[in-house]
């Protein structure tokens, strides 16, 4: 198909061999080949310059796209795929993971990404110390790996920080710390904060906030602890995102009181560094 092409594009024998770096011969023996193999002549040969019969024109459009099929089918196979395990948090699955993804797969089409989101932080962890995982994205307080309070593998592992998170500290319009200007560890004290498990990113969170000032009430995930909220039944220390459309409505209110936020952070073994050119481009904006 390539000398048809060149044929077809020089005209001569003599031009298509020399473009493609071929005897002449050669070059008249390749399409005499391709003639048989097809049963009908593709080149008009009585004038000086060869032009393409009627076969030869139906012939043409055919060629270009077998030959483009031919190169996407070189590069799917020549190509090695780097393979991806990541893990990620179930905390940031939905919200910021597909963000990440979008970058991830935009810098780099040739990683094979499979993604693990079923697991702990502490799984994570170990799965990236271990080689399990190539990879974990998980949710940390500003400073050193482990800032937020959660342990760590004894496997050195690196980071970056790939967006801040940031938190709000939220209750019902009718909670009574709804009306003071500024919350004091003594206005605090015997109200229930609204909590998930101990290892929850927001719980560590709040315990860094808050302290024991407050009591704990275990209410489960981001939404149920945003309507336990809603309910009166205490403060919650929630990501923004979760709540901005509450506090629009009026349904939750802002307490006056500035959390630090959290980092999205891409998690790594130090000996390991499977994709090092992706640090820049996978930076994204603050939620």
């Amino acid at each position: 198909m390539r000398v048809f092409e060149a044929l077809v594009a020089h005209r001569t024998v003599t031009g298509a061999a020399m473009a493609l770096g071929l005897a002449p011969a050669s070059v008249s023996e390749q399409v005499r080949t391709l003639e048989h193999s097809l049963g009908t002549d593709l080149f008009d040969r009585a004038g000086h310059d060869l032009t393409l019969t009627p076969a030869g024109e139906r012939l043409l459009p055919w060629s270009r796209r077998l030959l483009d099929q031919a190169d996407q089918a070189r590069r799917e196979v020549a190509v090695t795929r780097t393979r991806l395990r990541l893990g990620v948090l179930a905390a940031v699955t939905a919200t910021h993971l597909p963000a990440v993804l979008a970058r991830l797969t935009d810098h780099r089409p040739d990683l094979d990404i499979s993604l693990h989101t079923d697991a702990t932080r502490d799984v994570l962890l170990d799965g990236v110390a271990a080689g399990a995982l190539e990879a974990a994205l998980v949710l940390d307080a500003p400073g050193p790996l482990g800032a937020l309070g959660f342990p760590l593998p004894p496997a050195p592992l690196d980071h970056l920080d790939l967006q801040t998170v940031p938190l709000t500290l939220v209750a019902a319009p009718t909670h009574p710390l709804a009306r003071p200007t500024a919350l004091t560890p003594e206005l605090l004290r015997g109200h229930r904060l609204l909590v998930d498990t101990p290892a929850c990113s927001y719980h560590l969170a709040g315990e860094r906030l808050l302290g024991h000032h407050v009591q704990r009430l275990h209410t489960g995930t981001v939404p149920t602890t945003r309507a336990c909220a809603e309910q009166g039944l205490g403060i919650a220390l929630l990501p923004t995102h979760a709540v901005h459309t509450h506090l629009t409505a009026g349904t939750l209110t802002r307490l006056p009181l500035n959390p630090p936020p959290l980092h999205l952070r891409l998690l790594w073994p130090t000996h390991r560094t499977p994709f090092p050119t992706l640090h820049y481009p996978l930076s994204i904006p603050s939620a």
